[in-house]
């Protein structure tokens, strides 16, 4: 099976570009590093829940303080784990274009479908910068590219207009992740003829309803049933299903976000489920004390997200 031909249970004429990507998190070991028999669980879980793919080594996944080395294994792993199974899209932005081209090879190295990029961040770049860094660090991979527009972390927002000079100078550009506070540029964004998904796991049917082709975010690693559930009934036009499921995200978002600590929480939920320790946040990412990992393991089993996945079945 060819890597174009990946449906995931989906019908070949569907987009790969399209449906619930989970923002995966990354799990440690007890020294802190990469634990890759934990981070092969994590994903499988996820595909067993129905995902159409992942965004890997994003925020949730803590990928913007690995080393260049970390990335590399991270986008290893998921390469192999998800070939045949599930698209990946694996984040390479870092704090030099440098470090980025090389997280870039190594994706397209390891065999990820799609690369994805957040803007220079701590120097704030001027346009130029922002297109020279993109367009060195699509040119490294040579792979469908996605900007990560995420103002609220990179301080560089990516509007219509800076998008407009983005598709001119990356010509492998193919869409982006938009975790921007401006919910109507998902609708401009859209009318460019990008792939559009929502970085708002609370905002899934909306988005769609204004162009987006799906979300990508930390809730749906913690229940991808649900957000399949959701995103299919959108595409079979059952607005009835589509709106209860809508509704149900609510409490898995108001979980993740629960304490600032969206990574832990991630590590911490699905570790339960697959039976593997998934360790905690790296520092200085948020990270839960004791009492406040109480109330999350309780809030998460009573939402059902401690429980073993039966694999999932699209009617």
């Amino acid at each position: 099976m060819s890597r174009t031909d990946r449906t995931n249970g989906r019908s070949p004429s569907t987009s790969k570009w399209r449906g619930v990507f989970a923002a995966n998190p990354t799990p440690m070991d007890s020294s802190g590093g990469i634990n890759q028999k934990a981070l092969r669980a994590v994903l499988e879980d996820n595909i067993l829940g129905g995902v159409h793919g992942f965004w890997v080594a994003g925020g949730t996944g803590e990928g913007a303080i690995f080393d260049d080395q970390e990335r590399a294994t991270v986008a290893r792993v998921a390469g192999e784990v998800c070939a045949g199974k599930a698209f990946t899209i694996m984040h390479v932005g870092a704090a030099t274009t440098a470090s980025a081209v090389k997280g870039a090879r190594a994706a397209r190295e390891a065999g990820c479908d799609a690369i994805c990029c957040v803007p220079p961040f701590f120097y704030r770049p001027t346009e130029r910068s922002i297109l020279e860094h993109y367009a060195a660090v699509a040119d490294a991979a040579d792979l469908p590219f996605f900007a990560y527009n995420l103002p609220q972390l990179t301080q560089v927002e990516i509007t219509p207009q800076l998008m407009e000079k983005i598709q001119k100078a990356v010509p492998q550009l193919t869409g982006l992740k938009h975790s921007a506070v401006n919910f109507a540029y998902v609708r401009d964004f859209a009318d460019m003829g990008l792939k559009v998904f929502t970085g708002s796991g609370r905002l899934l049917l909306p988005a769609l309803t204004m162009g987006a082709i799906g979300v990508v975010d930390a809730p749906p690693s913690l229940a991808p049933g649900l957000y399949r559930e959701l995103f299919d009934a959108w595409e079979k036009g059952d607005m009835p299903t589509a709106l209860e499921k809508q509704k149900a995200t609510r409490d898995i978002v108001d979980l993740v976000t629960m304490f600032g600590a969206a990574s832990h929480i991630a590590k911490a939920v699905i570790g339960e489920r697959i039976g593997i320790d998934c360790g905690e946040a790296r520092p200085p990412v948020n990270r839960l004390n004791a009492e406040e990992k109480r109330a999350v393991m309780q809030r998460a089993r009573e939402l059902g997200l401690l429980k073993t996945p039966a694999r999932f079945r699209s009617s």
